[in-house]
């Protein structure tokens, strides 16, 4: 059994958890395809409403592991980088939202899983980047190329692939991106109580607002306003839209099923 990647759920949360602390949580090739599988199931659970990625020991994850750069025929390093991908794709399409739990380093494939994430919460003092050029690769890797620009913005995402350097947590949330900077004392509770808020939402509307911000970056206006209009009448006509209008009223939390 592969237990590189880990999967727990509790209480409407399915927590992701990169298992290698002796190799700083490196993605292996057997590790990339082990967190696809695990990302995959918790996105298709019905027990799970919220998913958190994290990492064991004391990094978030220090990118590819190097043993997997040893020379290979020209032809063999597309599909292998190709593959890199396959978790950024399922973080990206699956309709439930997805936190970051950044406790230590985030460092290139480690910061392209976290940017794919919709929540990023950084403990004080870690360090984020995607140091590809200093050794000689386009610093575009692993969705870098996608989701910094959008993030931080052309000028800073410029910087940050161009030069390859680290910056810290308070920078990061300084430049957009992450979205919360925690002590490390406080780090878990914070995240927990965020994924047990989000896990208590309406699956419904996180489903089609997940998709409609990422359908966002890819259309024009009036593309995405029809978008919102289809959506906003998908959710209008569920019972967790009433049950949220009751809960209103009635000045309680609300409880969502999903339907």
């Amino acid at each position: 059994m592969n237990d590189d990647v880990l999967l727990e759920v509790k209480d409407g949360v399915g927590t992701v958890t990169l298992n290698r602390p002796d190799r700083l949580n490196t993605l292996a090739i057997p590790t990339v395809d082990r967190l696809t599988e695990l990302l995959l199931t918790a996105g298709a659970s019905e027990e799970v409403h919220a998913v958190v990625l994290a990492g064991n020991g004391k990094r978030f994850c220090a990118g590819a592991d190097q043993a997997e750069m040893v020379e290979r025929e020209p032809q063999a390093w597309e599909p292998i980088v190709r593959r890199y991908l396959d978790p950024v794709r399922a973080i990206v399409s699956m309709d439930k939202p997805v936190i970051a739990a950044l406790h230590g380093d985030a460092v290139g494939g480690g910061l392209g899983l976290a940017m794919a994430c919709d929540f990023r919460v950084a403990a004080e003092g870690i360090r984020l980047g995607a140091p590809f050029t200093p050794i000689g690769l386009a610093g575009c890797d692993m969705s870098a190329g996608w989701f910094l620009p959008r993030l931080v913005g052309l000028g800073t995402a410029t910087d940050l692939m161009f030069t390859g350097r680290l910056v810290k947590a308070d920078e990061a949330l300084e430049i957009g991106l992450v979205h919360r900077v925690v002590p490390g004392e406080a780090f878990q509770d914070e995240v927990s109580a965020l994924a047990r808020q989000l896990a208590a939402g309406p699956p419904i509307a996180h489903r089609w607002t997940k998709r409609a911000i990422h359908r966002s970056l890819g259309v024009d206006m009036e593309a995405e306003f029809e978008f919102e209009i289809f959506a906003q009448v998908q959710c209008i006509q569920s019972e967790d839209h009433r049950e949220g209008v009751q809960a209103f009223k009635e000045r309680r939390a609300p409880v969502f099923r999903g339907r």
